[in-house]
This record gives C-alpha cells, sequence and structure tokens, in this order.
C-alpha cells in the first residue's frame, strides 16, 4: 500500500510577515467582466451572478519581503511505486511536487525557492505546484494559511490525507481528501463543499496546476473551441490552434498572458493535459461536476518573463493548467441551501505519443490523449473513486498532524447559539475556539461582553450583538461592516457615534479616522477624506500601512506635496520601505521635481507587493527618465 509520511522540506522563502491590520472595506472587486461575440446567455447571467465587493472580514496579507532564507517547511508526502506527492498543509494545503518515477520528472512546476508575491485575493501568492482556490474569481483567501490537517484511516486500513478549512466569504466547509493506492498510475482527490445555510450560495472552484514550460511543450483538451481573452479584450469564443494566426496550444506561441477556457461539450470526458517533447506530462482528470478546463499563459513578452522571474527566481517559465466548476473563471454557480458537492480530480503522466500528440492535426491529438488517458485511468475508475470518496469523507481523523483557524469553531457556536443548522464535524473537527484571535468574539458571543479585535466578523447576528453591547469598540466594528456592503451613510454615522462614545485606544482610533476617510472619499468628499486619512496616519506614526494608504490617495488626489509631508515625518526607516519609497518619487514628479524622482529609481526601488500586471514603475521611469530604456527590473506590465 501507499507509503503516508508527516516530515518537513527545506525551502528558500521568505517570511509572509504580519497581517495587514487595516480592514477591507471598499469595493475593490465588484468590476463588471467584460463579455464578447458569441459567448451564451447562461454564461453571461452566471459572470454577472455572485460578485463580492472586496474580501471582508479577511485582512491582506502584504507584509513579505523579498529576503529569503533557508526553511523548514512542514510536508506530507504520499509515495508508491509510480508516483511521489509533496503536500504543503501549512501553505494552503499546496500539492507541491508530482514525481513521475518512470520517466524521472516532475510533473508540476516546482522549485526551492517559494517568494511570496501580490497575486491573490489577500494579495499574498506563491507559484508553483497546484493549488486549491474557493469562494470567488482569484487565488483563494486560503492560499497561503495552514489547513487543518489529519491522515484518516479507511475501514480497509489504507491511509488519506485529508485538509479542511471553513471559507469565510461564503460561510462554507471544505475539504480535500488526498490518496495514492499501491501502484496508481494517478494520485486521486476527493474534494468535498459544504453550505451550512438555509439559501444559496454563489460558489467557485477552481484547481490550478503549474506546469514546466518548454519549447516543445502542447496543452490537449477535448474541444475544438474556448473562451478567451488575453486580459484586454472581452471574453470572446476563440479556437485555440488558430488564435491571432498561430496555434495556442503549443505554449509558447501566446505573444502576451492569455486565459483559454475549453468548450468541453457534454457527453464529453473532462480532461486537461500539458506534454512536453516526449509526451510526458501532468494529466488532469475529473468527473463530471468538475465541468471547467483552462490553460493560462504568461505570454512571452517582457512582463510575463519578467513575473516568471519575480515569483520563482531562477525556476524556469511556467504556465498553468486548470480545472473549474463552471465552464469559465468569470462566473460562480448558485450552491442550493444545505447542498453538499463532491467530486474525484485525478493527476499523473499522460504518456503521450508526441508524434501524434504534437501534430498539426488537433482532432488525431484528443482522440490519441482521450484514449492514452483512459488507460491512464478509466472513467470507470475515478467513478468508483467517488463512491469511495462519499464512504471515507466523514471518517473521523486517525491522527492530527495540523491545525488551521478557529473560525470554523466558532461559526459553529454561532450558529448553535442562534438556533442554526451546521455541518457534521466528525470528519472535520474545527476543535476548540477558545484563545487566540478569535477569543474576541467568543467573548462577544458568551455574553462577556467586547473589549474590541484586530480581527472582524460579518454577519447579521454579530451585528445584534455589537449593536447590544453599543461600546466605542463595538460601534467602530459595525461601522466597519457596514462599509464593508457599501452603506457608507449608516459606515459613517458609526463611525462619528465610535468617535464621540468615550476613550478609544490609539490604534482603533487611528482605524475608525481611516475608515470614515475611506467612506467620504467614496462619496465624493475629498478634501475632508484626505485630511482624515492624513489625521489618521498621524495618530499611529509606526503603521506603514496607514502611511502608505494616506500617500497613495494623496498624490492620486492631486495632492503631491501632502503625501512628501507625510514621509517626512514619518519615523525613521518608514521611508527605506519599497513602497513608500516608489510613492515618494511618484510625489516628486508630480510636484515638478522630476529629477529627484529620477535620481531616486536609478538608485533602485524595489516593492515586494506590486501588483500582477502593476505598469507604475515602468510608467514613472517613462516620466521621469524620457531619454533612456526602461530597465528590465521595472517591466511588470503584461502588455
Amino acid at each position: 500500500m501507499q507509503n503516508l509520511t508527516y516530515r518537513t522540506i527545506a525551502l528558500n522563502i521568505a517570511e509572509l510577515g504580519p497581517t495587514n491590520p487595516l480592514p477591507v472595506v471598499d469595493a475593490e472587486l465588484n468590476q463588471p467582466y467584460r463579455i464578447g461575440d458569441g459567448v451564451p446567455e447562461e454564461l453571461q447571467a452566471a459572470a454577472r451572478y455572485g460578485q463580492v465587493p472586496n474580501m471582508f472580514p479577511y485582512l491582506m496579507q502584504d507584509g513579505y519581503s523579498r529576503e529569503r532564507t533557508t526553511h523548514e517547511v512542514p510536508a506530507v508526502v504520499l509515495e508508491n511505486s509510480k508516483l511521489r506527492a509533496v503536500v504543503l498543509p501549512t501553505l494552503g494545503g499546496r500539492l507541491w511536487e508530482l514525481f513521475d518515477k518512470a520517466s524521472g520528472k516532475q510533473l508540476l512546476h516546482t522549485h526551492g525557492t517559494l517568494q511570496f508575491a501580490n497575486i491573490a485575493l489577500r494579495k499574498a501568492w506563491f507559484a508553483g505546484g497546484l493549488e486549491w482556490n474557493i469562494g470567488t474569481r482569484g487565488h483563494s483567501p486560503t492560499t497561503c494559511d495552514p489547513l487543518h490537517t489529519a491522515v484518516v484511516e479507511t475501514p480497509e486500513g489504507h491511509e488519506v490525507l485529508r485538509m479542511w478549512e471553513f471559507e469565510r466569504v461564503r460561510g462554507v466547509v471544505f475539504q480535500v481528501d488526498m490518496w495514492l493506492p499501491e501502484d496508481s498510475d494517478v494520485l486521486l482527490a476527493a474534494v468535498r463543499i459544504r453550505n451550512p445555510h438555509e439559501h444559496d450560495v454563489p460558489m467557485y472552484w477552481w484547481s490550478n496546476a503549474a506546469v514546466p514550460e518548454t519549447p516543445e511543450t502542447r496543452v490537449v483538451a477535448p474541444a475544438a473551441e474556448a473562451y478567451g481573452s488575453d486580459y484586454t479584450t472581452d471574453v470572446a469564443r476563440v479556437r485555440p490552434t488558430e488564435h491571432h494566426g498561430k496555434d495556442a496550444t503549443w505554449l509558447v506561441n501566446s505573444a502576451h498572458a492569455a486565459d483559454f477556457f475549453f468548450d468541453i461539450q457534454p457527453g464529453r470526458r473532462h480532461w486537461i493535459t500539458a506534454v512536453d517533447r516526449d509526451g510526458d506530462g501532468l494529466a488532469m482528470l475529473s468527473t463530471s461536476l468538475l465541468r471547467g478546463k483552462k490553460l493560462f499563459v504568461w505570454g512571452q513578452g517582457d512582463g510575463g518573463k519578467r513575473w516568471q522571474e519575480w515569483l520563482s527566481p531562477g525556476a524556469g517559465p511556467y504556465a498553468e493548467i486548470q480545472a473549474g466548476l463552471a465552464q469559465t473563471q468569470v462566473e460562480h454557480l448558485p450552491m442550493p441551501a444545505r447542498a453538499e458537492w463532491t467530486w474525484v480530480e485525478a493527476y499523473g503522466n499522460a504518456r503521450l505519443d508526441p508524434a501524434v500528440s504534437h501534430s498539426q492535426d488537433w482532432d488525431a491529438a484528443i482522440a490519441h490523449a482521450g484514449a492514452r488517458l483512459e488507460h491512464l485511468v478509466p472513467d470507470a475508475a475515478l467513478e468508483e473513486a467517488l463512491e469511495e470518496a462519499g464512504r471515507n469523507q466523514a471518517l473521523a481523523p486517525t491522527e492530527m498532524l495540523v491545525h488551521g483557524s478557529a473560525w470554523g469553531a466558532v461559526e459553529r457556536v454561532r450558529r448553535r447559539a442562534a438556533g442554526l443548522g451546521w455541518v457534521d464535524e466528525v470528519g472535520t473537527p474545527f476543535g476548540d475556539p477558545t484563545g487566540g484571535e478569535t477569543a474576541p468574539w467568543l467573548a462577544l458571543l458568551e455574553g462577556r461582553g467586547f473589549a474590541g479585535s484586530e480581527t472582524f466578523v460579518a454577519g447579521n447576528d454579530w451585528e445584534g450583538l455589537l449593536e447590544h453591547d453599543g461600546g466605542a469598540e463595538a460601534l467602530f466594528h459595525l461601522a466597519t461592516m457596514e462599509h464593508a456592503r457599501q452603506e457608507l451613510d449608516a459606515a459613517i454615522a458609526h463611525y462619528d457615534a465610535a468617535l464621540a462614545a468615550g476613550t478609544i485606544p490609539r490604534h482603533t482610533r487611528a482605524l475608525i479616522h481611516r475608515g470614515r476617510s475611506r467612506a467620504l472619499l467614496t462619496i465624493g468628499n475629498v478634501d475632508e477624506g484626505l485630511a482624515e486619512l492624513a489625521s489618521a496616519s498621524r495618530l499611529e506614526p509606526t503603521n506603514v500601512h496607514l502611511l502608505v494608504e494616506a500617500m497613495t490617495l494623496s498624490i492620486r488626489h492631486g495632492l503631491p506635496g501632502q503625501a512628501l509631508v507625510l514621509v517626512g515625518e514619518a519615523p525613521a526607516g518608514m521611508s527605506d520601505v519599497g513602497r513608500v519609497r516608489f510613492l515618494t518619487a511618484l510625489a516628486l514628479s508630480r510636484a515638478g521635481r522630476s529629477e529627484e524622482a529620477a535620481a531616486m529609481l536609478r538608485d533602485g526601488v524595489e516593492i515586494p507587493d506590486i501588483r500582477e500586471g502593476e505598469d507604475a514603475i515602468s510608467e514613472l521611469w517613462k516620466d521621469v527618465c524620457p531619454d533612456e530604456p526602461v530597465p528590465s527590473r521595472y517591466r511588470f506590465g503584461m502588455h
């Protein structure tokens, strides 16, 4: 039988750093997707459904640097005679390696240097392996968090690796069971999502696998057409083999970053594979519930290449093949009240014949790959695995390896106190909610008062409890909840009430002024909003997040001088922070001091949390150094 071991692996990794203390309240995710010609109304409706304005109540993870040192990272290894899989339970349960022993090849893009970057819904993300994404469009809020992780022994004596967590935006429980049967050519993963609510929940899931990109790598999926976009164009119906005059199923044929969501017709098996010159490479197969199959490429431009080097230094280029619940990633699906969804995914070496898989006959490539993958893991075997997963998903863990967050335990207490249903926790125990970041909320639930919290919650029950408390800290959290759902007048009223409620710690007072300023700016009261934001920064001068926000919005609203005053008042060392240094150069440029800005850029500016596709440094260079080419280290634009 398989060998399952818990140990550590050495990775060159930067510290994740402290969580950003500023609550996420602005409507930063609520952007309509541009849908073009040939897209069915059903897909267009699903793209309009279920959007969220932001990631509240989560906090952002942007405290990382680019200073990496060797760390021993917890890992679970599943191994049989054919494959070796390495899973990182403290980093979102990422499947980090899948090594094929026969070919001697890693089927996933994996490397020894793990670098966080601003790609995910909570900013921090890292490239490589296969990740699990739930909730809403983007890299999951749990992608850099520990998951509850345990070994489960089945009645037959087999060991299953189980990982689970409570996802706070949708309020659902998800789990991933992974197992590697003896002599199996594929690693199996069963995903279960449970909706405890008495109402529908918009749902999103995509399993994203990074695969090595070589000049000979080709992706094959059983569809002639796809819904595609290169991030500047509408999502439209395309033929990947004839995209802009090239066959985009060859990874190196896309000039820019692009998505291709293959339109696999009903009744066809659901799979996608990326194979190298020898026909070796990752195959992703799934039972029918996981409908979508996608290819993502960074493209061959300077920006795409820069991003790949930024994310995985020295590890070479990569692309991604992905599988999801909906046909595309612009959609959410309604998950019915009290529903439970389960499917099985399988990963292994496709072992295609490159003479056929790499031929110009796309139909022949599909037929050949389909036959080889049926041999790799028959459809009937996946259905049997689905039945097996259903029998095992509620089994109690045999041995706990890693503890995730306490939010699932707090949700259990909250729902039971309100007389609401909850999930059966036998197979996914959330443990004791006492202590740690959830302690203030448990105290509020149990009627022991509310002394304030540096974490945030959402929901009518919580608001009722906070209103009943009525203290300054409670009023601040009420304002934040209203602000996050864009009820701005109510939020401003509660921010004002909190300021008038009595003695407030300096940190909370700064956050109240900051929240009030963001709401005022959103409704167009720019002068008062910027003044409030400057006050917030001065109240807590060592809070670099407040300084960055105050400088950013001052510059955006035409007051670069205020940004320069704020950074000038900041304590020693704050001006050396990468984002602050860039904003200082930008403010100097906007204030007519281009030579000083140019000198700063020539000296070097590095922003560890630069956003995917953000081209701000490059654009500033063009403004202040117009006669000099943009250095490669500043080229992050995707087009």
